[in-house]
């Protein structure tokens, strides 16, 4: 079974950040499971709002069961991503999550908080863990599109006041980076300074990193090589910055737009080059593959890496 997600944070904090991986389909459960286990690195199986619409929770549940059958040396938790105060309580009363996120952002501060409080009362007896978020990133993620004149920086006092409030056991801060492939077209980056400010007025708790996709260049130029049509400057989160946001208080590190591009680079170059074949298991089994060796690069580069054998699976 998964472990609590808390389990997890406690012994990265400062040291290492936590994978947290987006998936919706076999193939990416598939790959993650078998890239983290081969590096041995404790992860998180997030599931968002879009996923459980395009695949069904029961689904993801019993592939992601499946899946730690086949990796039973696996030490993952089970996550519920950018959820609403509605589609938190259902993850909380399915059984299938570990933790849930409740994504209050764009709300006012005091609907924020008050929307907050509700979900880790609910959630807490559950033994269930909250992660929210307080300030507004810019980008897509999913249904959700926020403009880059709407993004606002998380305030540090702001931050303090707020887990006070709310009691929530992590906290998505908003220092820069942004969600999408178009990370820091028209922005100054990975905001450190601000991220030091909130770990000075919240030591020791765990903060969450969003849209930290690499978007590597190679990927954009291969996808638009094969017919795509992303603007050449798509960047992402320059990963020689993780190590200090590490040290700066971020325990879990959030993938997503990385694994889509895979996705789509692979396809799109495999049916160039193979225009006369129509099996669909021949670029998926590929996918898994190449899925697992993206997890197992960005467990390294998180330091992730080796400490699965620190935790235990058995132990819950």
């Amino acid at each position: 079974m998964p472990l609590p997600t808390t389990d997890l944070y406690r012994p990265a904090y400062g040291q290492y950040a936590i994978g947290h991986f987006n998936v919706a389909n076999m193939e990416q459960i598939l790959g993650l499971f078998r890239g983290a286990t081969e590096v041995q690195a404790p992860f998180i199986v997030a599931l968002s709002r879009a996923a459980w619409g395009y695949a069904g929770l029961e689904m993801l549940h019993h592939m992601i069961l499946a899946a730690h059958e086949r990796y039973p040396e696996a030490v993952f938790a089970v996550h519920h991503d950018h959820g609403s105060e509605e589609t938190c309580y259902q993850a909380i009363d399915s059984g299938c999550f570990t933790s849930v996120m409740i994504d209050a952002s764009h709300h006012p501060f005091e609907e924020n908080v008050a929307v907050t409080r509700r979900v880790v009362a609910r959630a807490h007896e559950r033994g269930i863990s909250v992660e929210a978020e307080l300030g507004v990133l810019a980008g897509q993620e999913d249904h959700l599109r926020v403009e880059e004149r709407e993004a606002l920086l998380t305030d540090p006092d702001q931050a303090a006041e707020f887990v006070e409030r709310t009691g929530c056991d992590s906290l998505a801060v908003a220092v820069g980076t942004s969600h999408g492939a178009y990370k820091f077209a028209a922005r100054s980056g990975l905001r450190l300074d601000r991220l030091a400010a909130i770990q000075s007025r919240l030591p020791g708790f765990p903060l969450v990193l969003h849209g930290a996709s690499a978007v590597y260049p190679q990927e954009v130029a291969r996808i638009n090589a094969a017919g795509g049509a992303l603007e050449p400057g798509a960047q992402g989160l320059d990963e020689k910055h993780l190590p200090e946001a590490i040290r700066l208080g971020v325990t879990k590190v959030n993938v997503g737009t990385d694994g889509r591009l895979l996705w789509t680079r692979l396809h799109r170059e495999f049916f160039r080059d193979h225009p006369e074949k129509f099996d669909f298991t021949e670029p998926g089994r590929r996918y898994m593959g190449e899925y697992a060796r993206l997890v197992a690069h960005k467990c390294r580069v998180l330091g992730s890496a080796g400490r699965a054998g620190t935790l235990s699976n058995t132990e819950h």
